[in-house]
């Protein structure tokens, strides 16, 4: 075996389980350990050097995202927007907590039509975050919950998985998605299947917490009494005007917000030393997340720009049963979830994909339902992978720990993965 593609395995291996063991920053590990590894394989100084430079390269428009879209909701908070909408919400919804579950499927699954990662956490999870504490549910469920349905939602044929795949096998992204959208359905259904588990197991551990003093709710009702806050539909209509912006344009995502929080600060805090101590509020918040995205790039950069990764590929490549040819497909796709959290996505399109598509070609399965079922497992775990960046914006704006996601999130993502693939080959969608 390839002593660099161990020592691949065993960089991604000691990332998560640091990062599971949670004694250190996810910043510090991204930096640290792969230029440890780098330089025990033999990379230079140099050469390490212009690897991290590509991958911050390739998350640096994420991180200014994390610093204007951070301040923004930050600022919206701030000033009294989301506080009315979660009393009508959870006027709306009292104190049944299946149905805000089900919003929240709903939210995400209408807010990824463009196939955004970023955009569907900035519109479902700092609305919601406030509402899900207000009944007292973990900031996790919400995440969990968003992640798994963008997951899904993710391997449209605009998002970035499809198209990857796509040109990996040289198919149209509408042959994948003929495959994809019966699993795609199926999935979602499967995801209200566990908001009914998860209510019941909140509903359970709520009913053992202390009971919420009364003062509380007493200063909640009065709240609704005092009117709507200044400027309220101002802010309101630019919320608005940025979710349409990101949703029907293709101006930058990062461009968006910073324009938007330009106006809501000159608006909302006319004065300089006003608009100083508005953004030092959030400072701290929005600096951490960009920090830990553009970290990394070190990881992606050393990984995934280095002769690394293809030798991870010749490995599990090698590994693969001879038996198992005429069905490599759908073991690969039965393998994909726990290997794509491991493996970056891109070794795993571009390196094993069309390997795996050259060999059950020959058996007469169409590449576009290899590629589907690529897909259809690697969707639901993309916003748990430690290496897809948009993780780390929903982390940030729901207040949780990589590894409490990890932990609470990437059980149902695998067993979501794995039933989306029984389904279609039980159905004859995708051929075994």
């Amino acid at each position: 075996m390839s002593t660099l593609g161990i020592a691949g395995f065993i960089l991604m291996f000691a990332i998560v389980a640091l990062l599971i063991w949670g004694k250190t920053a996810p910043a510090v590990v991204f930096t640290v350990l792969p230029i440890i590894v780098g330089f025990l394989v033999g990379f230079t100084p140099m050469e390490m050097a212009d690897y991290i430079k590509q991958g911050i390269s390739s998350v640096s428009t994420t991180a200014i995202l994390f610093i204007f879209a951070v301040t923004f909701f930050g600022t919206m908070s701030d000033v009294g927007v989301f506080d009315v909408l979660v009393q009508k919400v959870v006027k709306r919804v009292g104190n049944n907590i299946l149905l805000l579950l089900f919003a929240t499927v709903l939210i995400a699954v209408v807010g990824h039509l463009d196939g955004s990662g970023a955009t569907t956490l900035l519109i479902t999870i700092p609305p919601l975050l406030p509402i899900y504490k207000r009944l007292r549910i973990r900031s996790v469920v919400l995440l969990g919950i968003t992640t798994l349905t963008m997951g899904v939602m993710n391997i449209v044929p605009w998002g970035g998985p499809c198209g990857r795949v796509a040109a990996a096998l040289e198919v149209e992204t509408s042959a994948l998605w003929k495959y994809e959208i019966p699993a795609q359905i199926f999935g979602i259904i499967v995801i209200l299947g566990f908001c009914v588990f998860f209510a019941a197991t909140e509903k359970k551990r709520i009913a053992s917490l202390p009971p919420v003093e009364t003062d509380e709710t007493v200063a909640v009702s009065d709240g609704m009494k005092s009117g709507l806050p200044r400027l309220f539909w101002f802010n309101v209509l630019l919320i608005i005007l940025v979710v349409l912006t990101l949703t029907l344009t293709d101006i930058p995502t990062h461009v968006t917000f910073m324009v938007a929080l330009a106006i809501a600060l000159m608006v909302n805090f006319p004065s300089q030393k006003a608009q100083h101590e508005q953004i030092k509020a959030h400072a701290t918040d929005a600096l951490m997340m960009a920090f830990t995205a553009i970290a990394s790039g070190a990881l992606i950069g050393i990984m995934g720009k280095s002769p690394m990764l293809d030798a991870m590929t010749k490995i599990v490549v090698s590994g693969l049963p001879q038996s198992m040819a005429a069905h490599i497909h759908i073991l690969f796709a039965a393998l994909n979830s726990p290997l794509s959290m491991i493996i970056h996505g891109d070794a795993l399109t571009y390196g094993i994909l069309p390997i795996v598509n050259q060999i059950a070609s020959g058996y007469g399965i169409p590449a576009a339902a290899t590629g589907a079922a690529f897909l259809i497992t690697f969707g639901p775990a993309i916003y748990i992978m430690p290496m897809t960046a948009a993780t780390y914006m929903g982390l940030g704006l729901a207040e949780v720990d990589l590894k409490d996601h990890i932990i609470f999130s990437y059980k149902y993502a695998f067993i979501l993965a794995e039933l989306m693939l029984l389904f279609v080959v039980l159905v004859g969608i995708i051929p075994a």
